[in-house]
């Protein structure tokens, strides 16, 4: 492994909160909008996109996030609800929130903020939101359409993540689309 890594920290789901959400997908899809759908088997909760790091970079994240791991307590995540970024009217994500579990990962988030901007990574401009990315609308294109369903459309899902592990992915970009793959996995020592 040489130069740098495209990476990201995030929260993997199970494989069967992942068929909820490709159901969903497929349900949403009915609206015809113009929008690039992320493959269900990569959504996943990101807490902290870091951009293109290098090996050094890489091994003081595997640092902090064994800390973070180390103080923070195992919890339990859900889904639920329906919204888009930043406003309906002008859709240009569009995501499923998190439920429970919810206050627990705007801490890590929050922790990995302030410890990863010691390192000399920049801090968001916004406070964290814990969603999950179903697409990006690239126009605006049958955005009523999409109002319409997204309003008619309830989520909950019926399944729960125990959040007992934090990731780092590494992302390479290919034709097809992104491709996600495991760097470091920090587990509290509970």
């Amino acid at each position: 492994m040489s130069g740098t890594l495209r990476t990201f920290i995030a929260i993997e789901l199970t494989n069967e909160l992942h068929e909820e959400l490709r159901i969903l997908q497929q349900e949403l899809k009915k609206s015809e909008i113009d929008a690039k759908w992320v493959s269900p088997e990569n959504i996943h909760l990101t807490l902290k996109f870091l951009g293109n790091i290098d090996l050094n970079q890489a091994e003081q994240i595997k640092n902090i996030l064994n800390e973070i791991s180390k103080q923070s307590k195992p919890f339990y995540l859900n889904l639920s609800g329906i919204g888009v970024f930043p406003k309906l009217d002008h859709p240009r994500v569009l995501w499923v929130g998190v439920n429970e579990g919810k206050n627990e990962s705007i801490e890590i988030a929050k922790k990995l903020e302030d410890d990863l901007e010691k390192i000399g990574f920049q801090k968001e401009n916004r406070p964290f939101s814990p969603h999950l990315t179903l697409a990006r609308i690239r126009s605006s294109k049958n955005k009523d359409k999409l109002k319409e369903l997204a309003e008619q459309t309830s989520f909950t899902s019926n399944n729960k993540v125990y959040v007992n592990k934090l990731t780092l992915f590494k992302s390479t970009l290919t034709p097809k689309g992104s491709v996600y793959s495991i760097l470091h996995q920090a587990c509290p020592t509970s």
